[in-house]
C-alpha cells in the first residue's frame, strides 16, 4: 500500500517557548491525526551552514539532529504539509512516497 513519508530535520536545541521544537511538532502531527510519527536522535550531521553537529564527552550535546517522521496517506499528509511548514520555515522538509508492507 503506497503511503507518503515526511521527514523534518531539525536540531536539539530548536524550542518553542519552554518545550522542544520536536516534541511541539509530534503533538502537532498528532493533533491532526497523522497515523503515526518517530523522533529519531541523530549522532552526528551537518546542514547548510557547514556546522558539524554532535554529541561531546560524556554524552553533553553539541545540539544534536533530530529528525521526525510521520508516514500516513498522501492526501491527508499533504493538507498538513503548508502548516507544518509554517512552523519550521527554515528546516529541511522531504516528502517521499514509501510502500508499507
Amino acid at each position: 500500500m503506497k503511503k507518503l513519508r515526511l521527514t523534518i530535520f531539525v536540531n536539539e536545541a530548536d524550542r518553542v517557548g519552554e518545550l522542544a521544537l520536536y516534541e511541539v511538532l509530534v503533538r502537532r502531527l498528532l493533533h491532526l491525526e497523522i497515523a503515526g510519527a518517530t523522533v529519531i536522535r541523530g549522532v552526528m550531521g551537518y546542514g547548510k551552514h557547514g556546522k558539524v553537529h554532535r554529541q561531546r564527552l560524556f554524552g553533553v550535546s553539541d545540539d544534536r539532529p533530530i529528525l521526525i517522521t510521520a508516514i500516513d496517506d498522501p492526501a491527508r499528509l499533504r493538507a498538513v504539509l503548508p502548516e507544518l511548514r509554517a512552523m519550521v520555515p527554515e528546516r529541511l522538509m522531504i516528502v517521499e512516497e514509501v510502500e508499507v508492507l
